[in-house]
């Protein structure tokens, strides 16, 4: 008997990276024509990097948007390997002083790509040293102190910078406007996830019966770094529920249904915190309106984490809306959950109210 997975973080978080997520780096597709999914963004980057290789020049800036998970960083590093360039890659939060920035900025070469995730969370002083090199491929330099400091303008080898976002409306517009090409993610179907878990279980060297990995797509939050979590977790499964097709692991549906009843999965790719979220507003506060610090304190998250991650995909898959007034639980989250609506029915105290009906 396989032990039930029990993870405060949730398997279903594609903001959290777990022990494994960069284990099997093998997974990150390397060329463009490997990534799937994102065609309008795939096929655009496709054109401007065979036009900056043609004119044999750095592709200008390049800001990419969208939820945690779908792919910003693993498209960053194929834009440096398509253009036959050097990738340097940090975070927003590891720069904490202009000349952090500045010791990266200064030991790159002609064509770089330089990759900033979490780009929103730049400090001012490193953004207003970022512009001056976007721009003019300048580093601005501060020598001596006081009375005889002075201000010292080293050039730089020209370079791509490619700054991700999961969170554009914090990103400042002066920042933004120096981005020449700006693309936007979208969350993955269940057909592209399907096809992402097919290419990776090949990789892992199993097998997925068709079947299978469009239950794990349906479930994965239209996410890929979910898909390959989730793909990694039913390979357990199956190599200890002894599933083997010529002696390779064969992951099938049967197995997929069982693993997602363990993990607390179900077939909206909701965990258990999800579900709590849309109980406590049914059962504290009769179906909202609620507002999101009161939501937050009641199932004992940040509101940052309630907003960043949980919200979102709850919206999009129409189980909660925002209002002028809070948040509010939707009819189809009832029937998700197997309760009657509040209003028709009165008595939805918590002691008659299961989780997994």
């Amino acid at each position: 008997m396989i032990e039930k997975f029990d993870d405060d973080m949730g398997i279903v978080r594609p903001d959290v990276n777990f022990y494994d997520d960069d284990k099997d780096t093998s997974l990150r597709p390397k060329l463009l024509k490997d990534f799937l999914g994102q065609t309008k963004v795939k096929n655009n980057l496709h054109v401007f990097i065979e036009a900056a290789k043609s004119r044999q020049e750095p592709m200008d800036h390049l800001f990419l948007i969208g939820p945690p998970g779908l792919g910003k960083t693993t498209l960053a590093q194929i834009t440096a390997q398509e253009l036959g360039a050097d990738f340097k890659v940090t975070s927003a939060p590891a720069l904490e002083k202009p000349k952090d920035l500045a010791g990266i900025l200064s030991t790159i070469t002609e064509g770089t790509v330089f990759f900033i995730d979490e780009i929103h969370r730049l400090k001012p002083a490193i953004e207003e040293m970022l512009y001056i090199a976007m721009e003019d491929y300048e580093l601005d330099w501060i020598i001596g102190q006081g009375a005889a400091a002075r201000t010292v303008r080293i050039p730089i080898p020209k370079f791509t910078l490619v700054g991700a976002t999961t969170k554009a409306g914090m990103v400042s517009s002066p920042l933004i406007s120096r981005f020449g090409i700006v693309e936007r993610f979208s969350f993955y179907s269940p057909e592209e996830l399907s096809a992402i878990i097919q290419r990776s279980a090949g990789i892992l060297g199993v097998t997925v019966e068709s079947d299978a990995s469009l239950l794990m797509a349906s479930c994965a939050r239209g996410t890929p770094r979910v898909a390959n979590r989730i793909l990694r977790r039913m390979r357990d499964f199956a190599q200890v529920a002894g599933s083997f097709v010529e002696g390779v692991t064969n992951i099938t549906k049967k197995i997929v249904e069982e693993g997602l009843k363990r993990l607390e999965i179900d077939s909206l790719g909701l965990e258990r915190y999800d579900r709590e979220i849309l109980l406590s507003i049914i059962q504290n506060y009769g179906g909202g309106p609620v507002g999101a610090e009161t939501l937050a304190i009641s199932i004992g998250e940040s509101i940052d984490t309630l907003e960043d991650y949980y919200e979102p995909y709850l919206i999009q898959s129409g189980l909660i809306q925002r209002t002028p007034r809070g948040r509010m639980v939707t009819e189809k989250a009832y029937a998700h959950l197997g309760l009657a609506h509040a209003k028709k029915s009165q008595n939805l105290g918590t002691s008659e109210i299961s989780l997994f009906d």
